[in-house]
C-alpha cells in the first residue's frame, strides 16, 4: 500500500486479492469495503528494486544477459543459450517452474522481439512461445495496452473503438502517428521488429557461455574444483573450433537457495587452455559457500578475439619465447594481487615526469614512444615528490648538498639544470599553473655513498617565493 495524490492506494495485490475484485491503483478505502479482512504491508520501492535486482542475477544461470524492467519484469535475451535445456519450451518451464518454487509467480513468453514477449507474457496466453518472424499474428489479438503506450493514448484507443493490437495495424501508419503521436507507431515497430529496442543489461552480454547442470547438488571441495575444469573445458572447446580466444574468464556457482557465488580468473595474452585456467581458479574456491549445494554452473568468456592456433614445437627442448615464459607467471600474479598491481611502465608523450609514464597491462604489444636517451629518467619515480633542504653555489648550480629524510648527503657529482615547466595548454582560462614558480629544473646528482638521484628545484631566484627543493626519484 502507498499514498498517491494524497490518498491510500494499493501498489500491488497477489492472486487471492486479484481473485476477489481488488486491483493495483485501487483506494484503500474501496479495498477495505470489498474486502473487510484484506491484510495490507506498505510499499517500499527500495527493497523491491533490490529483490528484482537479485532476482535479476539469480536469471543469468538461464542467459547471460538479462534486463530489469520497469519495477516488475526481466527480459533475458536467450539466444543461444536454449539449447542446454533441450529448446525454448523446456527452458520457459524450467525458469517459471524454479520461480513458483521459490515463492515467486510469474508470467512468462518468448519471442523474437522484447516488445512482443512483453505483449505475450503480460496479456497473452501464459508460457507462449511465438515462432520466428511470427510476433505480429502472436500479438494481433491482445489489448493495446499489451503495446506499452503512453498513458494518454492507451486510454483514448478505446474510447474510439481501438481495443486490439489487430485494429491498430490496419489503420494507416501516417494518421496514427499523427493522432497518437510519433511513440505510439514507435511502440508498433519495436514489437513487430521492424525498429530494435535497446536494452540495458545488468553485466556485459557475451554469447560465450556455457553450463553444466547437476542430478544431484555437490558441494564437496575436489567436487568443485572438478566441474569448474570442465566447465571451462566446454567453453575452451567452443573458443577453439570458432578460432578465438578470450582474456576473462569465469565460473559462476548457483546454490539451491538462488545464490551465485562468481569466480574470475584473468590472463595476459589471449588462451583457451582449460587446464591452465583451471590452475588459476582452483585457488579461489574457498570464498565458494555451497551451503545445501550447488546444482548449476555457468561459465562466461569476456574479451574474445580471434586466436590463431598455435602450432607445437618439433623441438621439445627449444627454448621458450619470452612472452611463453612471463605468461603463466603474469597470470598468476594478476589472479592473486589483482589487475591494478601487476602493470608495465611505457613512455608516454609528455615532458612532464608525472605524465610521461602510463601504465599498460605487462605483455600488451610495445607503444611507438620510446625513451628519450638524451633526458635519462630515474627507475624509481615518487609518486609525490618529496621536500628536502639543499645548499647550492649560485642561483643555476647544482646544490653541493642535501638533506633527506633526515639524512645529510654530500654531492660528489652532479648533471643538470634540465629545465620543465607545466604544459600551458592544459591549464583553463584565469589559472596560474604555468608561472615562474612553477618551473623546475632538475639535477641529476650522486653522493660521495654511490646513491644516485633525481631532485629539482621549484621556482625562480629573485621572485616573490624563495625557490623550494625536492627529491622526485632515485636511479637503480
Amino acid at each position: 500500500m502507498a499514498t498517491e495524490g494524497g490518498a491510500r492506494r494499493l501498489a500491488a495485490v497477489d492472486e487471492r486479492a486479484r481473485a476477489q475484485g481488488l486491483s493495483a491503483g485501487q483506494k484503500a478505502a474501496d479495498a477495505m469495503a470489498l474486502v473487510p479482512s484484506l491484510v495490507t504491508f506498505d510499499h517500499d520501492p527500495a527493497a523491491d528494486r533490490a529483490a528484482l535486482e537479485a532476482l535479476c542475477d539469480w536469471c543469468v544461470r538461464f542467459s547471460p544477459a538479462v534486463a530489469i524492467d520497469a519495477t516488475d519484469g526481466l527480459f533475458l535475451d536467450i539466444t543461444g543459450t536454449d539449447h542446454l535445456w533441450g529448446g525454448e519450451d523446456q527452458m520457459l518451464v524450467d525458469l517459471v517452474a524454479r520461480l513458483a518454487r521459490w515463492g515467486v509467480p510469474a508470467r512468462a513468453a518468448i519471442a523474437d522481439t522484447p516488445g512482443a514477449a512483453w505483449a505475450m507474457a503480460r496479456y497473452g496466453d501464459d508460457l507462449a512461445i511465438a515462432p520466428p518472424g511470427q510476433q505480429r499474428a502472436a500479438i494481433e489479438s491482445l489489448p493495446v495496452a499489451a503495446l506499452r503506450l503512453e498513458d494518454a493514448a492507451e486510454a483514448q484507443l478505446p474510447r474510439l473503438g481501438l481495443h486490439r493490437v489487430g485494429q491498430l495495424l490496419a489503420l494507416p501508419r501516417a494518421q496514427l502517428a499523427k493522432r497518437f503521436g510519433l511513440a505510439t507507431t514507435q511502440r508498433l515497430d519495436h514489437a513487430l521488429g521492424v525498429a530494435s529496442e535497446a536494452l540495458t543489461f545488468r553485466r556485459p552480454a557475451t554469447p560465450w557461455c556455457d553450463r553444466l547442470a547437476f542430478f544431484e547438488p555437490i558441494s564437496a571441495p575436489e567436487d568443485l574444483a572438478r566441474v569448474a575444469g570442465d566447465a571451462l573445458a566446454l567453453i575452451c572447446q567452443r573458443l577453439e573450433a570458432e578460432g578465438r580466444g578470450a582474456k576473462r574468464f569465469e565460473v559462476v556457482f548457483h546454490r539451491l537457495d538462488g545464490k551465485a557465488y562468481p569466480v574470475r580468473a584473468g590472463l595476459a595474452r589471449l588462451g583457451r587452455d582449460a587446464r591452465r585456467l583451471t590452475k588459476l581458479i582452483t585457488p579461489k574456491l574457498d570464498k565458494v559457500d555451497p551451503g545445501f549445494g550447488i546444482e548449476v554452473v555457468t561459465v562466461h568468456a569476456w574479451a574474445v578475439e580471434p586466436l590463431a592456433a598455435a602450432q607445437e614445437r618439433f623441438d621439445a627442448d627449444a627454448d621458450a619465447t619470452l612472452d611463453e615464459t612471463l605468461a603463466p607467471l603474469i597470470d598468476r600474479l594478476v589472479n592473486r594481487l589483482g589487475e591494478n598491481r601487476v602493470w608495465r611502465a611505457d613512455p608516454y608523450q609528455s615532458h612532464v615526469p608525472e605524465r610521461s609514464v602510463v601504465r599498460n597491462a605487462p605483455l600488451d604489444p610495445p607503444v611507438a614512444a620510446k625513451w628519450d636517451p638524451d633526458r635519462p629518467r630515474p627507475v624509481r619515480l615518487f609518486k609525490r615528490p618529496e621536500a628536502i633542504t639543499a645548499i647550492a653555489k649560485l642561483p643555476d648550480d647544482p646544490p653541493m648538498q642535501f638533506t633527506w629524510r633526515g639524512r645529510a648527503h654530500r654531492v660528489r657529482r652532479a648533471e643538470g639544470p634540465e629545465r620543465i615547466g607545466q604544459e600551458w595548454w592544459r591549464a583553463g582560462v584565469g589559472e596560474t599553473d604555468t608561472g615562474p614558480d612553477k618551473i623546475r629544473d632538475y639535477y641529476r646528482v650522486e653522493d660521495d655513498a654511490g646513491g644516485r638521484f633525481w631532485i629539482y628545484r621549484q621556482g625562480l631566484f629573485g621572485g616573490e617565493d624563495a625557490p623550494k627543493w625536492w627529491i622526485h626519484g632515485v636511479f637503480g
